[in-house]
């Protein structure tokens, strides 16, 4: 197996009264000059024990050690507590980059809905004037024989039917075509040029071949030409020069933002599961929505989302007719949102049947987290739910296997619903695509997409996994990297603990931050310093730390030589970035309560206050902040307050438990912001020193 040259650069956190400074893990492929690319060199946190990943990418079931997550910050004893025994037990909150916790305030559409409806309808009345006979069809054969002599006799062929097709209606049902075959990259090139000058209401893109290592050119139609069917209508003319977005109306206000955001309210759903199915009820596809973030499914958490065209009356007409789903605070912007345009999350996480030797017991974790924080380890989710981890995914994807890759997002999970554990095993036994579209849920928006493709193109499964929309193919990367980082940071913990810098860390001061980085501690710095590092000059970090002898990474990836030509499934394409082995959190606050009823919620949600109230109209007209600056000042505003956690609420006797009375339980309420990335279950994990594994958690619910 090769080796993958890289640095990891760890970001630890530390305070002491005369020196603060950061050390620093990077998850991103750096460049050597002169060395063997069979080696891999790392720092001093992970560089002699590197080759001793565990190798879990062929585990039945998902635990954190499989993933690398193995140790804690502090040696203080834990407690019992049980984590998300009810999904209302872990609420989530996005929060902006002006550091404002999202929330869903209201369920009604804008005041000034009615004006946008309006000027819209008024507009298609204008419009009908200049709508074209059917007579007005465009000919378009001196066209079609140029193509021929471009790409010969069965592309010209093929073409003319399907404008035939077009222009005969029905456009909704109109599969794309495919040229033959084309290795000549300059042909390629004429040929995309003919249709731009030639064919406006056509597009043209490349596509993988049979063999990934041939192309061809993909003909659909238009997103802007569907309506007009070829013909050569006036409206076209005007807006040739134009480009053109079906995915919402066409006849938009001037005035108006293009994009409507709005708040997401979920319960017990992942972000594109619910987006699945707010776009089939809009009959927009899932890729039509912007977030910053995807938030946890067994939760229920609010979060931004933005959407092109689309009136808040029809959002906040699926309401009624939605499930455990809810959209509201509705206002029009200029852009749409776009993965990592936040600042981070609120947490309010109850823990119940809590079980502790004392009060001081619980008291003493509790004020160790405030202050110390917790490994910013990548938790559970970021690898997925059941038993095919994504990062198993993102390993075959990086070995350029590709029905692997397409079986594994297929294959069978535990715990699964009957109707689609059915159709994954009904895949599995019989690989009959077809039939398992029909049986397949359509929000399960990666497998869909998956068998799509392969209806259409049996036996491409590079251009099926293409087709999965690419925030969600590259999660399976992102994953991998991850899976990396984890073991990267444990060793670094396991052999130098935690109080101290060493020889070979990255250091970062914040207080100079136009000098290089250097291997060595700098003079006093501050430690508020966000999860990002300008990663340009990586090539300017002093001293050798170059490894002298060869270490073997698991899992047959190679760091520096790719095996395909996929670009985007190469490791060392992929970026990365610079991440906090520490973390700590940000406003933290506890309180232990009591409680009888099991099945009764300790803490209300978003549209519990909606209940208790009238819902508030919105009217204000926001625009959407992209200054990501702001993330590092809020950073800094809100990790400048007091280490300590805030003042708690505690009952009086001296042992807390719920086995001694079936009519008292005592919880643990937490509630605490933290950046984007870092996981609330890694802090809890470091509060009650034990796993949050799905399967471990149920054993106490028993």
């Amino acid at each position: 197996m090769v080796l993958i040259p890289t640095f990891f650069f760890f970001w630890f956190n530390f305070t002491n009264p005369k020196r603060s400074y950061d050390t620093i893990l990077q998850i991103k492929p750096a460049r050597f000059r002169g060395k063997s690319s069979n080696t891999l060199y790392a720092t001093a946190a992970a560089r002699s024990s590197y080759h001793s990943l565990p190798h879990s990418l062929t585990m039945n079931s998902m635990e954190e050690h499989d993933v690398g997550i193995t140790c804690y910050i502090s040696n203080l004893p834990g407690f019992r507590g049980v984590l998300k025994q009810r999904y209302s037990d872990f609420i989530v909150h996005e929060v902006d980059l002006d550091a404002k916790v999202v929330e869903l305030s209201s369920l009604e559409a804008l005041a000034e809905e009615s004006k946008l409806a309006a000027v819209e309808s008024k507009s298609v009345q204008e419009n009908k004037t200049d709508t074209p006979s059917e007579t007005e069809v465009i000919s378009y054969v001196s066209q079609i024989e140029s193509f021929k002599s471009l790409a010969g006799d069965s592309d010209a062929s093929s073409l003319e039917e399907f404008i035939n097709q077009i222009s005969a209606g029905g456009e909704d049902d109109i599969s794309p075509i495919t040229l033959s075959p084309d290795s000549d990259k300059s042909h390629r090139t004429a040929v995309h040029v003919f249709f731009r000058e030639n064919f406006k209401f056509l597009v043209t893109d490349t596509v993988d071949g049979p063999d990934a290592s041939i192309k061809c050119i993909r003909v659909r139609l238009n997103s802007g030409g569907s309506n007009n069917n070829g013909k050569n209508s006036r409206k076209r003319k005007e807006r040739d020069t134009k480009p053109f977005d079906s995915r919402g109306s066409e006849n938009w206000p001037e005035n108006a933002g293009k994009f409507l955001r709005f708040h997401l309210y979920k319960e017990n759903k992942d972000t594109q599961e619910a987006l699945g199915v707010l776009g089939h009820m809009l009959g927009v596809k899932s890729k039509s929505f912007g977030f910053a973030g995807t938030k946890d499914k067994r939760a229920v958490t609010t979060q931004r989302v933005t959407v092109y065209k689309k009136q808040a009356s029809k959002l906040a007409s699926l309401n009624e007719k939605l499930f455990g789903i809810k959209v509201g605070d509705f206002c029009y912007v200029n852009e749409g949102l776009c993965l990592g345009q936040l600042f981070g999350n609120r947490f309010t996480i109850t823990l119940r049947g809590v079980v502790a030797d004392s009060v001081d017991t619980i008291k003493a974790a509790a004020d160790s987290l405030g202050r110390h924080g917790f490994i910013n380890y990548f938790g559970l989710q970021r690898f997925g739910s059941g038993s095919v981890p994504t990062h198993r995914i993102g390993a075959a994807l990086l070995r350029g296997e590709w029905k692997c890759a397409v079986d594994l997002i297929l294959d069978p999970r535990d715990g699964e619903k009957y109707v689609i554990a059915k159709a994954r095993k009904y895949y599995k036994d019989t690989n009959d695509v077809a039939g398992t579209l029909k049986q397949l849920p359509q929000f399960l928006v990666a497998e869909t997409a998956v068998l799509k493709s392969l209806k259409q193109n049996p036996g491409n499964y590079l251009q099926a996994l293409k087709s999965i929309p690419r925030t969600l193919r590259m999660m399976y990367v992102h994953s991998y990297q991850s899976y990396l980082w984890n073991n990267a940071a444990s060793t670094r913990v396991k052999k130098y603990g935690t109080e101290q810098v060493v020889l070979g860390d990255l250091v970062y001061c914040k207080e100079n931050p136009s000098e290089k980085v250097t291997g060595i501690v700098g003079p006093e710095c501050d430690d508020d310093r966000g999860d990002s590092y300008d990663t340009n000059n990586e090539d300017e970090v002093s001293g050798d730390i170059h490894d002298k002898r060869n270490s073997y990474v698991k899992d047959g990836i190679s760091l520096t030589d790719s095996v395909h030509n996929a670009k985007e499934f190469s490791i060392t394409s992929v970026t990365g970035s610079y991440r906090r082995v520490f973390q700590k959190p940000i406003d933290f606050e506890w309180e232990l309560l009591t409680y009888t009823d099991s099945n009764k919620p300790l803490v209300e949600t978003d549209l519990d206050k909606i209940g208790k109230s009238k819902p508030i109209i919105v009217n204000t007209v926001c625009a959407l902040n992209e200054q990501k600056e702001k993330v590092f000042d809020c950073i800094s505003q809100l990790e400048s307050s007091d280490d300590a956690p805030k003042e708690v609420i505690l009952p009086h006797d001296e042992s807390v438990h719920d086995s001694s009375s079936q009519d008292s339980h005592t919880a643990l309420k937490l509630t605490f912001t933290l950046p984007s990335s870092s996981y609330a279950t890694m802090a809890i994990r470091e509060l009650l020193k034990t796993s949050t594994s799905v399967a471990y958690q149920k054993t106490l619910n028993q």
